[in-house]
């Protein structure tokens, strides 16, 4: 009986996780048009860092009530997997060809922004592997550089993204594909609030989830670093999914890739230094296992992936319901994932 109560926690915490990002998006979107910022700059920027709440919440608050610097760990680098298997799941929903063609090519920056990121993350264990000295500092001088690489990740977008909106507001093909909406009957301080609110609930949910989470594990004898890449990335992976798909109806792909991408910067720049900020007996990166080193790379080669797909800019409809790119994507998630539970 209490196994099933952990399983009904957790897809409660989930599924307000879910809901609270279906009304998080139409309020970004009201924010993106009422204040002149646009769709892109909102989506990169506004919105990946919202829906990447989950990740910050679950991370900080699994090392501070749950002290399980690992199942923070495994839901940052897992959520990146996730985060990039949605981009093929929504090449499998997409009919106006392949996703990534639709995609302004300036989106690949933050693809590439994101490599370097990940990158920097799994240097970072590999590092304090190989050297103990400044595993006792309170920060890790590596955590410091990802920090400093999202904070200037963050300046790159901005200023790409600007340039983009000028570009976009000067031609009619955008408008063509994306729908538009006024909220004439919404406020943008109603816009603020349910985007404010919305964001709460999300933090809220993810700490359940968090405890729920080890408890979980715990019953069911798997290893932290499971449970975090696989159960916990996926529960807090849900805003991204959610925000994604609303972007797709909207008719506005650009919004939705750098969604996805832009969360995968979040989450290794910004949540990873809060995760060893949180953890006060040393460096982040001697507490978590191998294995994220393992999905770090995965992820990597799936952003890459991505990036070449969003520049070789093929053109024409898809012949086949999916696209190699696409295919691709979850191809490498199930890898990684089997991966992950054998060598655990």
């Amino acid at each position: 009986m209490e196994l099933t109560l952990l399983w009904i926690q957790l897809a409660a915490a989930a599924a307000l996780i879910l809901v609270a990002a279906h009304f998080m998006v139409p309020a970004a979107d009201a924010i993106a048009l009422k204040t002149g910022l646009g769709r892109t700059f909102v989506g990169v920027v506004m919105l990946a860092t919202a829906t990447s709440l989950p990740e910050l919440g679950t991370g900080v608050s699994s090392i501070l009530i749950v002290g399980e610097a690992d199942l923070a760990a495994g839901d940052a680098f897992g959520s990146n997997l996730f985060n990039l298997l949605i981009i093929g799941l929504m090449d499998l929903y997409w009919r106006r060809g392949r996703v990534l063609s639709n995609v302004n090519p300036t989106s690949a920056l933050v693809g590439a922004l994101g490599i370097l990121v990940i990158s920097i993350a799994v240097a970072a264990m590999i590092v304090h592997n190989l050297t103990p000295v400044t595993g006792a500092w309170f920060v890790s001088p590596m955590s410091v550089l990802l920090i400093a690489a999202f904070v200037a990740a963050m300046f790159f977008i901005y200023k790409a993204e600007v340039g983009e909106d000028a570009a976009d507001q000067s031609s009619d093909d955008t408008d063509e594909q994306s729908e538009t909406h006024d909220y004439d009957n919404q406020s943008l301080t109603r816009a603020f609030l349910i985007y404010l609110l919305t964001a709460v609930v999300i933090v809220g949910a993810a700490i359940w989830l968090a405890i729920t989470g080890d408890h979980l594990s715990d019953a069911m004898g798997w290893e932290k670093s499971f449970m975090g890449t696989q159960f916990l990335a996926l529960s807090t992976s849900l805003p991204e999914l959610a925000a994604s798909f609303a972007a797709l109806r909207l008719g506005a792909p650009d919004l939705a890739i750098t969604n996805v991408l832009g969360s995968n910067v979040f989450n290794m720049g910004f949540v990873l230094f809060m995760d060893d900020v949180a953890l006060t007996s040393g460096a982040l990166w001697l507490h978590v296992s191998d294995i994220h080193a393992l999905t770090g790379v995965v992820a990597v080669l799936m952003t890459a992936i991505v990036v070449l797909g969003i520049l070789s800019r093929a053109e024409g409809a898809k012949r086949l319901p999916i696209s190699f790119h696409g295919a691709a994507m979850i191809a490498l998630y199930v890898a990684a994932s089997v991966l992950v539970f054998y060598l655990s």
